[in-house]
This record gives C-alpha cells, sequence and structure tokens, in this order.
C-alpha cells in the first residue's frame, strides 16, 4: 500500500472521531452521574445488555437495554417482568432458563455463540448475588455479519485454492529471502519432491536443474523483487525420477495488503511435447526435403498466392529451370492467366485430384497428382507430382486382357457344370419317358391311333436325348465325335426355338432345298446356327425386319468363283443367315472373327460368338464369309462339305433283342427309373431286383452274394456312390460283373471305371436295344 493510501486512512479516522465527540456534546452537559452516563452509553452501543432475576426454576427479565426490540420484536419495557417463556418459544426459552440458573448456581461466567431468532450473538452471562437474590447479567453482540464474511472468505480461500491445486502449471511461492513458502500440487508431481521436503528449503536447492539455470533464476527473482516488473525464462530440468523436462517459467510480484512486495510466485509450464514436437517437426522437414530430393518424379509446391515454394531437381530436369519464387507455371510458361486445366479451387478446399495427361512433349502418358499442403499458418498449398505411368499403362493393358481371358474360360466352366447338373436330372426324366413309352409300344396293338402317339412320344424322346447329347458336349462331358447329319433338321429345330426369343417384330423366313448330310457334330451346327441368328436378331431388335436362312446345295469346281475364299472343288451345303438390321462399319468387318471383338454393351456379349464359328467351320473343311453395308442389312455365308454317309431312320426299329435269364441287381436312386429298368429287363427274360438306396443294396449283396449275375447301378446316389458301391461288391465277390450308368459325371470316364473292375459304362438315357445288348454283352463277357 502507497505512503497517499496510508494518509487517507488516518484522516478518515480523524474524521470519524469527531463525529463521535459532536455526538456525545449534548450529553456530557446534561448527565449528572455516572449512572446516567452509562445508560446513556449502554442506549447508543450496538450491544444487548440486559438483567435478569433469577430463582430456582425460571428467570425474568428486570432490566433490558433499548435495541432488543431488534432481536424479539418487542420495547425493553414490554421485556421488564417477563420469564423466558413468554419471550421465546418452549425449547428455546428452556435451554436459556437452564442456562441461567447453570450460571447462578456454578458462579461461572458462560461465554457461547448461538444463534438466536436466525441471527449470530456471542452471548455473555455472569452471575451477581445481592443478599438472597440471584441476578444474572449479560449482554449479546450481533455476529452475524461478521461470520457471514469470515464464510465468505473461507468459501473463496477454497475456491481459489482449489482452482491453484487443479492448475496443470507449477507455482511455487519464494519470500524475500528466497525460500519456497508453498509449492503446488503441478510441480510435487513434475518434481517428484513433496511439498514437506521443499518447504521452507532456499531456492538454489533444486535437483537436477544446471547451476547456470539456478543462477539466471536467482537473478530474475531478484529482479522482480526489486522492480515489480514480471520476467520470464526456460531452462531445462532432470527431475528426481531422472525425466529431462523442458521448463518455461514466468515469475509475478506478490504485495501485501500495504501495498508492498512480500514475496514472488513463480509459473512454470511443461514444454516438454511443444519441445520434442518441434525437434520432431526439423527432423521430420530435414528428412522429407531429402526423401523430395531423390524423389524420381517431378513434382513442385505452389502457395496460395500461386508462387513456386519449392521444386524438386526432377522438376528442375523437367522444365530445365529452377523456378522457385516465380509466379506458378502459367507465368513460367509465358501466359498471363492460369492454366485451363488448374485445380487450385479445389485444392484449396482440401480435396486431393488426380488426372491422366498425355504430355505433348514426349507423348508419354502422367499420371498428375495435386493434393493440400497445411502450412502452420493454416493455409494450404498445392503440391502436384508427375509420374510416367506409360510402362504401366501398356502393362495393365496386357493384365487386363488376359484377365478378361481368363474370367470368360472360369465363366464357361461354370456354365459347362450348370449345364451336366441340368443335364444329368434331364436325363433320369428322358429315362423314365423312353423307357416307359417302348413298354407301352409293345403291349399297344400296332396300326392304332395310340400306336402312332406313342412312337411320336418316343420320337421325340429320342430327339430329346440327343440334346442332351449337346448338352454334355457342351459341358465337355461327352466326345464332341463327328456323324453323318442332316444341316435342314437342326435349321428348323433353331427357328423353331429362336422364334420364342426374339421380338415379334422380326419376321423369320426360311428357304430350304437341301437335304444332304454333312460330317459334323449336332452341338456345334447348333452352336453356330444359334449365333449366327441371335445376331442377326440383335441387329433388329429396335426396328424390326427379316431374318432369313436358306439351305441349299453348291457346287465348287476349278472354274467357279467360289474359290477365292479358299474352297477346294467339291459338293457343299451353302447356309445363309441373312438380316435387314443395321449392318456393320467397313473399318471393324475385318476384326469381326477375332477372338474377345465385340460391339456390344459390358456384360451382353463375350467376343467369343464368331470366332467359335469360324472355329467350327474352318475344322470341317468348310469357309464362311460375310456381307454388309451399313443400314442395309448383313449375311453371313458358310459352306460345309457334303458327305455321301447316311444314318439311319430316327425312329425305333423293329429288331430282335438279345434276351437271357440271369439274376441281376438293379440300383437306381430314382424309384421311377428303378422300376422301369426292372420292367423292361423282366420282359427280356431276367430276373431284377430293384433298390433305390445302395446301402440296402449293398446289405443284401453282402447277406447274398451268390444271389446275382450282373450288378447294374447308377454313378450318382446319396450316402454312397455308384463306383464306391461297386468297389465294395467287389470286395465281397470279386467276379461280380458291374455296369455303371449315369446322366453326368465329372468324377469317373471309362477309362477309370474300367481301372476299377467295371464291366460296362454307359450314359442315360439308355433305350431299351442299347440295354439289352450291353447286358448280354457284360454276361457272355463274364461267362
Amino acid at each position: 500500500m502507497s505512503e497517499e493510501s496510508t494518509s487517507e486512512e488516518l484522516a478518515q479516522r480523524v474524521r470519524e472521531q469527531k463525529r463521535c465527540s459532536s455526538r456525545f456534546d449534548g450529553i456530557e452537559k446534561g448527565v449528572a452521574n455516572t449512572s446516567e452516563l452509562l445508560s446513556l452509553i449502554i442506549k447508543h452501543s450496538p450491544v444487548y445488555v440486559y438483567l435478569k432475576e433469577v430463582s430456582h426454576n425460571e428467570s425474568k427479565v428486570i432490566y433490558a437495554s433499548d435495541n432488543f426490540v431488534d432481536i424479539i420484536g418487542i420495547s425493553a419495557s414490554q421485556m421488564i417482568g417477563k420469564t423466558m417463556a413468554e419471550l421465546f418459544p418452549h425449547e428455546l426459552a428452556g435451554k436459556i432458563t437452564r442456562d441461567d440458573i447453570d450460571v447462578v448456581n456454578s458462579g461461572n461466567c458462560l461465554d457461547i455463540e448461538e444463534e438466536l431468532c436466525g441471527r449470530n450473538y456471542l452471548i455473555y452471562k455472569f452471575p451477581i448475588k445481592q443478599g438472597e437474590k440471584n441476578y444474572l447479567a449479560g449482554y449479546l453482540i450481533d455476529l452475524t455479519e461478521r461470520k457471514e464474511m469470515e464464510l465468505e472468505l473461507i468459501l473463496r480461500e477454497r475456491e481459489y485454492r482449489t482452482l491453484v491445486e487443479s492448475f496443470p502449471d507449477f507455482i511455487v511461492r519464494y519470500d524475500l529471502d528466497l525460500r519456497r513458502t508453498y509449492v503446488s500440487p503441478a510441480w510435487e508431481k513434475a518434481s517428484g519432491l513433496s511439498a514437506a521436503e521443499v518447504i521452507d528449503v532456499p531456492h538454489t536447492d533444486i535437483p537436477g536443474v544446471p547451476v547456470p539455470a539456478v543462477d539466471e533464476y536467482e537473478q530474475k527473482i531478484r529482479q522482480v523483487m526489486q522492480t515489480g516488473v514480471s520476467q520470464a525464462l526456460e531452462f531445462t530440468w532432470v527431475n528426481a525420477a531422472g525425466v529431462k523436462l523442458f521448463l518455461d517459467y514466468t515469475i509475478v510480484p506478490e504485495y501485501d495488503r500495504h501495498g508492498k512486495i512480500a514475496g514472488v510466485l513463480s509459473v512454470g509450464r511443461d514444454i516438454s511435447d511443444r519441445k520434442r514436437a518441434e525437434a520432431a517437426l526439423r527432423e521430420s522437414e530435414t528428412k522429407y526435403r531429402s526423401m523430395m530430393e531423390a524423389f524420381a518424379d517431378p513434382l513442385y509446391i505452389c502457395s496460395p498466392d500461386f508462387t513456386v515454394e519449392y521444386m524438386n531437381p526432377a522438376m528442375i530436369r523437367r522444365t530445365g529451370r529452377d523456378g522457385t519464387g516465380e509466379r506458378c507455371f502459367y507465368a513460367m510458361y509465358g501466359l498471363e492467366t492460369r492454366c485451363e486445366w488448374c485445380v487450385f479451387d479445389k485444392v484449396l478446399l482440401g480435396e486431393k485430384v488426380e488426372m491422366n495427361v498425355k504430355s505433348p512433349r514426349d507423348q508419354r502418358n502422367y499420371r498428375i497428382t495435386h493434393m493440400p499442403v497445411r502450412n502452420p499458418d493454416g493455409t494450404i498449398s498445392k503440391m502436384t507430382i508427375f509420374r510416367d505411368i506409360t510402362d504401366y499403362l501398356q502393362a495393365i493393358s496386357e493384365k487386363e486382357k488376359a484377365q478378361a481371358q481368363l474370367m470368360q474360360a472360369q465363366k464357361m466352366e461354370s456354365i459347362g457344370n450348370l449345364a451336366g447338373g441340368i443335364a444329368h436330372d434331364f436325363n433320369n426324366l428322358l429315362s423314365s419317358i423312353i423307357g416307359f413309352t417302348e413298354l407301352a409300344i409293345d403291349e399297344v396293338q400296332e396300326g392304332t391311333t395310340l400306336e402312332d402317339s406313342l412312337q411320336e412320344i418316343y420320337s421325340a424322346g429320342r430327339r430329346a436325348k440327343e440334346l442332351v447329347k449337346q448338352i454334355l458336349a457342351f459341358a465337355r462331358q461327352s466326345e464332341e465325335k463327328r456323324t453323318p447329319l442332316q444341316p435342314a433338321i437342326i435349321v428348323k429345330e433353331v427357328l423353331k426355338f429362336i422364334r420364342s426369343t426374339i421380338p415379334v417384330t422380326i419376321e423369320i423366313r426360311q428357304k430350304i432345298e437341301s437335304n444332304s448330310l454333312v460330317l459334323g457334330n449336332v452341338t456345334q451346327i447348333h452352336q453356330v446356327l444359334m449365333n449366327l441368328c441371335t445376331n442377326a436378331a440383335h441387329a433388329m431388335e429396335d426396328s424390326g425386319g427379316v431374318l432369313e436362312v436358306i439351305l441349299k446345295d453348291v457346287v465348287v469346281d476349278k472354274g467357279a468363283s467360289l474359290n477365292i475364299i479358299g474352297l477346294v472343288p467339291g459338293d457343299y451345303i451353302g447356309i445363309t443367315v441373312s438380316d435387314t438390321g443395321v449392318g456393320i462399319a467397313p473399318e471393324i468387318i475385318g476384326s469381326i472373327f477375332d477372338p474377345y471383338f465385340t460391339t456390344k454393351g459390358s456384360g451382353e456379349g463375350t467376343g467369343m460368338g464368331l470366332a467359335m464359328v469360324h472355329g467350327i467351320v474352318e475344322s470341317y473343311g468348310g469357309k464362311i464369309t460375310v456381307d454388309s453395308r451399313l443400314g442395309n442389312g448383313t449375311a453371313f455365308s458358310l459352306y460345309l462339305p457334303i458327305t455321301a454317309k447316311r444314318t439311319p431312320s430316327g425312329t425305333r426299329p423293329h429288331e430282335h433283342l438279345p434276351s437271357g435269364k440271369e439274376r441281376i441287381l438293379f440300383v437306381d436312386d430314382e424309384l421311377t427309373i428303378a422300376k422301369m429298368g426292372g420292367k423292361i429287363l423282366e420282359r427280356l427274360g431276367y430276373s431284377v431286383t430293384a433298390r433305390t438306396s445302395s446301402i440296402e443294396a449293398l446289405e443284401l449283396f453282402r447277406a447274398k452274394p451268390g444271389a446275382f449275375d450282373l450288378v447294374i447301378t447308377d454313378m450318382t446316389m446319396p450316402n454312397l456312390s455308384g463306383d464306391r458301391l461297386a468297389a465294395e461288391l467287389m470286395k465281397i465277390r470279386p467276379d461280380i460283373p458291374i455296369i455303371l450308368c449315369t446322366g453326368y459325371s465329372k468324377k469317373i470316364s471309362d477309362e477309370t471305371a474300367f481301372d476299377i473292375g467295371i464291366k460296362a459304362f454307359a450314359y442315360k438315357p439308355m433305350v431299351r436295344a442299347d440295354l439289352a445288348k450291353i447286358v448280354r454283352k457284360v454276361l457272355d463277357d463274364a461267362g
């Protein structure tokens, strides 16, 4: 506190004394004796004075100062002669009376603090004895305001102590002798020392702090004590646990109530993390700058005001100059405005932008990456990296092509597996249809309408059997053997099938002028015609048109113009598939037979259709040509050599079938096939036992191994497959002949079947004649 404030306080006290003196001037003149003077003093005193007469069980007021009205709400004159029970509530009156009696009886004074009528008072009581009477005198001093102030001070002290002790910074208080008088919990935690160890200890005793730092610290403290100006410093401290800390201290003066410096407060902060981060940043900057210097890809960094901040050596070599400090690249290139492809606006929003660009300078492809770089001040610069991806693009193109071929192969394999599975189930159905139809034909009268109907069913079953063979060939489960076939029949079947799959706006026309035969495979010819017709329909699906197939005989001799397509002289069947669609562009017509070439959208075509057609036709010794004009449709013409061989009629011929009387165990999980097989064999004279469970068949054979001369089993059986059943049967009886039948199997072939001892291997559905011949041959060979 300054001298000026001290003088002002003294003057205030003098003025207060003068006011008190003037207040009592009139009193002194009017007072005649000491009693009156005391009455006046009590009247004007803030102390509440009273006198009571105390008997053995009560006390009553005989005197009270006038200011008691402030406590109990009645005047002093109204209090005279009243007991405590008449002045206060019952419980309070009882306590006051007991206290009064105790004081009088004990002869001791009573000095207590109590709450009375909602306020806090210091109450003093002492006994007075005059003759036989007991009196009690006392006074009350109102402590309410003082208590509230003390409570406020206590709460404020707790609040400030809580703030200080929860403060993360270190706080140390020094007196004028530079001895510690307080250390905060944060300081204790950081130092590893307790307050008891350092309070009243000189500041120089700081373990782990280098001597020069201690001397500088003392010098700063003394400067603050002398000048009252705060000081700051940083130093390194190794605490009691051996941990190295970087500290930032601020030293401020502390004043007493008179305004004089009584000591200092030293407030410290652990800046170790910041120091380590700064060191790491410097190290990182050095490391990454070294990396960018060694980076093979050209790169540069451009500031928000389009100034080039950095160019690595590769970028300098690419541009032929170091443009650091220049106005970005548009200025380096002599342009007055930003480049049209500039993406700085997007990068400023924190977006990473990549683009592929072909450089006109060297005709190489570059991947240009623009990415944001955040600066310490919060602004964003743009870093641009140029990477030459020419070789990569070439490599990835080859890889994608190989992957496409692999995916196509996998897809075709999956389709083949699916087709094979369907063929297996379809074969089981056909076995029942063909078998029971043959049984029914034997039981009807020849020449009747019913017999004609059954013959039609039988013929349809035989055609369905051929279709299943095509599916199995596609699934690569049967050899694609070439036999004499009539393309006219296949053309009719394909057109009938495709009619239900194409829009009604497409008209189908056919002109069949040849019934000649070619040596080929039904499946392959079917695939060729389906592909050509499907492509023709696709070319007309938007506007409609005419799909036409012409089949006729063509003779090629040495002078024929057809020699230009490479056909050797001879007889051919010419098949032309034409449409009135959009046509094929001249620039791609030479590529349509290339593998994986397609004009269809993604997922609509594989690019293998025409390549497959071309391969099949060429393998037959034939040729295929195409004639097309944009807007005028397309015509594919293929020529296949005619063969002189003929195939037998498709209807079932009447022939003598071999028979026998042997005992046969027939096993198939399909009940209808087991029933049908049993009936056919029984009509051929054999004794048949049928089972639909391979487990049951095995148990039956184990019980009676000599009761059977032949076992016929299906390959695909639940619990125990046909090949495993055969192996178990031959363990019991090695000489038992076994025929293995299947509609589809990837697991076993003719060779593997014979290797495990199976005598014959046949595909479903088998007609009665085939079954009769195979059974008789196996039995005769076994005998």
